[in-house]
């Protein structure tokens, strides 16, 4: 693999986190998110399928529907587990702060070098354990505080949304040949059935949620699947344990938006929530440096 390839790879993968780094923000600013999570889950899910079908219109024109025709065991597993992440997000979110449900995604890498050695084989490169247990740090200093008062049922909900993302990263990996964005629209086509499906498929629930809570949704659909394109783009250059680990942007730039006073939120974190993140972000970084080195030296 060229330095080039290795470098947008990082690139993209680390864009994708900034991007659903703003979730959270677009989440509380919902009207009583907690009563609308499963018509806010329906609208996000299906904006996530549309903008999704959309790309792979413009980039592909109208044979677009031939990747569907490839669909396996893999896109159908990878679209239930992040299916399943898209669940647990929001109810974590909604039970708890956004802080602890962000600290539950940092266990993702973990999970994923987990899964992926057993399942895929993959074996992590020093300078990947390096980072992964300099972010594994971060995140102990994060959450060994009293910030972590929240409701420790949006927390375990936060871990198993962290656990359905990680698999999904490998299912993505398992098959590279499996055309990795029809995974994501199985996904968003999932999650709005389900939610669906729970709310009686009845439409009369979504007259009572108010206005603003449909457009926040949309826009979250929006910066998910944006990511999640940018994600699958650098997937096929990546381990499954480096895509988690680049992902944990998302951690730190979701604390840090509802925490500055310009978004209005003003969820305060504490000093070592701070000091956490930039640990974490210091481990991405030198994961970055790292990895572009590496390539160097195949290079050469």
């Amino acid at each position: 693999m060229s330095q080039n390839t290795y470098f947008y790879a990082f690139t993209v993968v680390f864009l994708a986190g900034i991007f659903w780094s703003f979730g959270a923000l677009t989440v509380r600013y919902m009207v009583d998110g907690h009563a609308y999570v499963f018509q806010y889950l329906f609208y996000r899910g299906f904006s996530i399928s549309i903008i999704l079908l959309l790309y792979l219109f413009f980039t592909e024109g109208f044979s677009f529907y031939k990747n569907f025709l490839k669909i396996g065991i893999s896109s159908i597993l990878g679209g239930l587990f992040l299916a399943i992440a898209f669940t647990g997000f929001i109810f974590s979110i909604t039970m708890t702060s956004a802080a602890v449900t962000l600290f539950m995604l940092a266990a993702m890498p973990f999970i994923a070098a987990i899964v992926g050695y057993f399942v895929l084989g993959e074996i992590l490169k020093r300078s990947t354990l390096v980072a992964m247990i300099v972010a594994f740090i971060g995140v102990c200093v994060m959450i060994v505080n009293d910030s972590i008062s929240g409701t420790a049922l949006g927390a375990i909900i936060g871990f198993i949304s962290a656990t359905g993302f990680a698999l999904y990263t490998v299912t993505i990996r398992w098959k590279p040949e499996t055309p990795k964005f029809t995974t994501i629209v199985l996904a968003g086509v999932f999650c709005a059935i389900f939610s669906f499906f729970i709310l009686g498929f009845s439409f009369q629930s979504f007259t009572t949620m108010p206005t603003i809570n449909s457009y926040l949704s949309l826009l979250h659909g929006f910066l998910v699947a944006s990511g999640l394109i940018l994600y699958s783009l650098g997937a096929k250059y990546l381990p499954s344990a480096e895509l988690a680990l680049l992902s944990l942007m998302e951690v730190v730039g979701g604390v840090l938006w509802v925490w500055l006073p310009i978004f209005g939120i003003n969820e305060v974190p504490s000093p070592t929530v701070i000091v956490g993140g930039v640990i974490i972000t210091i481990a991405v970084i030198y994961y970055g440096f790292a990895a572009r080195q590496f390539d160097q030296n195949i290079k050469n």
